[in-house]
């Protein structure tokens, strides 16, 4: 009988920790605790800098121990990644090249996306000779809590009131702001100061953070089908990397939907650690190798599109159409490429070269054929093809095109994974895929979602 009530106090105490938190939560540890780190792709029609129109689309969160889908983690309801006040760090090849701040966050056709303003990135501070070494421009307050991206303008800020500035009705009359989340990881949150500190709750010195944003502001008419996000205080939930939500620049309207004509990408990474610039870019001992490499792996792109099995329906298409006579010369021309894209990484220090290829085929979009290679050089400088994908315009709901956005280092170990967007003629994903040892192996990707009709994928 001792041992029946023994083993049922066992169950009861098992229970506990699963009612005592919700599915994402951070727990309290020690010191060493790893921080948060977001990626996501900021897509603009524009300018670079200056965009007419912009979103941060959430990819995924690295909680220390597993890769998270940025668009769905610890959703209350808006995702972490798209919290108001989060700060991003816009990368290229590794390089940082500006901070995008979100101003506010909603749902397109069902997909979280993040709203805000492209900063310039600020000046390298100048040490004077013999004081102490400059502290990290994060907040590093030795009390274990992690955080993403915190900049010091956030607590000079704090407690002012700037003129114009969104309060909580988001009129921009400066209405009294919404009470902060302090238990939800932010990437860069602003830290209120002493004036402010009787009007919200006071911070929990273990709790993770990310930035977080303003309230949210009133929806405007030309904001399509985005979904305003209600201020909701949620005392459980950790935060990421805080940015500066006032006197950030202009705000960007959220118009953009679907994926309009002249659409750029490029990685956003947000992070309370200042790490440095890690280029990815590959650096031959012989220019001449770059081109010599190039043209052996376009041949072998071409090659792959001739000898890849056509679809069932492209095969009938084939056997309806009178087959032209040949001549011998109508192979003496290369098969083009377009929409081609060609780079080439070291995704680790020391590492050798790793070539990326993506092209299609001309004509129509129904019989447009699409080739992703993957390729290294072996010991003796032969390019030897690690991964191949092919599809056709007809299939890509089934198996998307691969279109690459860039190299980024998703879990913060100076390892770089490759970063695709997976797209088909009305959805889309993306996915990192992480080359080791002459493998190429998928090790994560999002849920997807509906981003507009075959006629948006066409003109991108």
């Amino acid at each position: 009988m001792a041992r029946i009530i023994a083993l049922a106090g066992v169950g009861l105490l098992a229970l506990l920790p699963a009612t005592a938190q919700y599915p994402g939560q951070i727990e309290k540890k020690a010191k060493d605790q790893p921080v948060l780190r977001s990626v996501g792709v900021l897509e603009w029609t524009g300018e670079a800098g200056k965009p007419k129109t912009s979103r941060l689309v959430p990819v995924c969160v690295f909680d220390g121990q597993d890769l998270q889908d940025g668009g769905v983690y610890l959703a209350r309801p808006q995702p972490l990644a798209v919290d108001g006040g989060v700060e991003y760090v816009l990368e290229k090849n590794g390089k940082k090249v500006g901070l995008y701040d979100i101003d506010r966050s909603g749902q397109q056709a069902g997909t979280w996306v993040g709203f805000g303003a492209w900063k310039p990135m600020p000046p390298p501070k100048q040490q004077a000779s013999g004081a102490e070494p400059a502290k990290d421009q994060f907040d590093d307050k030795g009390d274990g809590r992690p955080v993403l991206h915190r900049s010091k303008e956030a607590d000079s800020s704090a407690g002012r009131k700037e003129p114009g500035g969104a309060g909580s009705d988001g009129s921009g009359n400066g209405g009294p702001a919404t009470a902060s989340d302090t238990d939800r990881p932010t990437p860069h949150r602003e830290t209120p100061d002493s004036a402010s500190a009787g009007a919200r709750p006071a911070p929990d010195p273990d709790r993770p953070t990310l930035t977080r944003p303003n309230p949210a502001p009133e929806q405007t008419a030309d904001v399509g089908n985005v979904e305003p996000l209600p201020a909701i205080s949620d005392p459980d939930r950790p935060r990421l990397l805080r940015g500066k939500p006032v006197n950030m620049g202009p705000v960007v309207t959220p118009t953009m939907v679907g994926l309009p004509a002249g659409t750029h990408q490029m990685v956003a990474v947000s992070d309370a650690t200042n790490h440095p610039d890690h280029p990815w870019t590959f650096t031959w001992s012989n220019p001449a190798d770059e081109l010599k490499m190039k043209a052996e792996l376009e041949d072998a792109a071409r090659q792959t599109l001739k000898t890849s099995p056509p679809s069932p329906e492209e095969t009938q298409v084939r056997k309806a159409k009178p087959r032209a006579k040949t001549r011998p010369d109508d192979h003496a021309a290369p098969m083009p490429l377009e929409d081609e894209q060609f780079r080439v990484f070291q995704l680790t220090y020391g590492s050798g070269a790793t070539l990326v290829l993506t092209a299609r085929t001309g004509g129509p979009l129904l019989d447009q054929r699409f080739v992703t290679l993957i390729a290294q050089p072996d010991l003796y400088g032969n390019l030897l093809v690690i991964f191949k994908h092919v599809t056709d315009g007809r299939h890509l709901d089934v198996n998307p095109r691969m279109r690459l956005v860039d190299a980024v280092d998703a879990m913060a170990d100076n390892r770089g994974e490759l970063l695709f967007e997976l797209r088909g003629r009305t959805h889309r994903r993306f996915a990192l895929y992480r080359v080791l040892r002459g493998t190429v192996e998928q090790i994560f990707a999002t849920g997807g979602g509906y981003f507009g009709s075959p006629s948006d994928h066409q003109a991108f």
